[in-house]
């Protein structure tokens, strides 16, 4: 009666399989709509607040009494505007339960960053040159630029924004260099302000 032992396991081992499937499942749709998703999390209220920030540097870089003071003080706004655009965006991100460098978040830091980084490089290469009227017209494109790319990740009204950006940043150029903190002002500060109150409303946060 020395027949074969009864396979005790097989009941045991069919749910382990069967949740190992449905773990392999569910972190495939994660993966998928990771990399499908988009990046929802650019803040309209910080767009708001970088905006108001632009608009009282023009209001100081418009009676500066030199050079030096001018670019200072737009590269003060440009790090405190930078801030604010990291912790809205984190911010908003951990409201929803999600990191700001998820799939498409990740995708969106990407393509802005080249952009940004071209428009270091060439703001160096024009002090160089003494070319400051140069600088506006410059910044506002290359930032629109940024924008652009990013926002192929993000929602609609953020690539808008950035051809709106790379619109106003074509004008500066084109215009006379005494426009320069004007175009700085409604780029900058309105652009930011408009589109910030849009993906506010429509996006939250």
């Amino acid at each position: 009666m020395n027949g074969p032992a009864p396979k005790l396991h097989t009941q045991d081992a069919t749910p382990i399989a069967l949740h190992d499937r449905a773990m392999d499942n569910l972190r495939y749709i994660r993966e998928t709509m990771e990399r499908s998703g988009s990046f929802t999390h650019v803040s309209g209220i910080g767009g708001v607040a970088m905006g108001l920030v632009a608009l009282v540097a023009s209001c100081f870089a418009v009676t500066a009494s030199s050079e030096l003071i001018w670019l200072t003080v737009w590269f003060e706004a440009a790090a405190v505007s930078l801030a604010i655009a990291v912790y809205s965006m984190a911010r908003k991100s951990k409201s929803e339960g999600m990191s700001v460098m998820s799939g498409p978040g990740r995708r969106f830091t990407w393509n802005v960053i080249p952009p940004l980084a071209a428009g270091a490089a060439l703001t160096f290469a024009l002090l160089q040159m003494g070319a400051l009227q140069l600088l506006p017209g410059t910044w506002l494109l290359l930032y629109g630029t940024s924008v652009v790319t990013g926002g192929s990740y993000s929602v609609r009204s953020v690539p808008l924004m950035g051809a709106a950006f790379m619109c106003v940043g074509a004008l500066a150029l084109l215009t006379p260099p005494a426009w320069g903190d004007f175009w700085m002002a409604a780029g900058f500060g309105g652009l930011h302000i408009v589109f910030g109150v849009v993906i506010w409303r429509k996006h939250g946060g």
